[in-house]
């Protein structure tokens, strides 16, 4: 297995982790991020509780890797499109 292969295989199932969703009143339906990420972001919220860092930068953290997710799977997605074409 090649090395590209090998990446989209592991993106593929990063945006598949995606495909749980929860209904939330008042907001709609929610996509929920797999358990890791959810860990993720609880440790920077408790860092930020805890004044370790500022809450302004946990926000902008959060953000760039909520991002960097959308990015990844937008271009997975395009490149599996690209090679069922081929």
């Amino acid at each position: 297995m090649s090395t590209i292969t090998k990446n989209l295989s592991g993106s593929r199932e990063t945006v598949h982790a995606y495909t749980r969703r929860v209904e939330v009143p008042m907001l709609g339906e929610v996509a929920v991020p797999p358990p890791d990420k959810i860990a993720y972001y609880a440790g920077l919220g408790v860092l930020a509780a805890l004044q370790v860092i500022e809450w302004p930068l946990a926000l902008v953290i959060t953000a760039g890797h909520l991002l960097a997710d959308q990015h990844l799977s937008g271009l997975v997605k395009g490149i599996g499109e690209a090679l069922e074409s081929a």
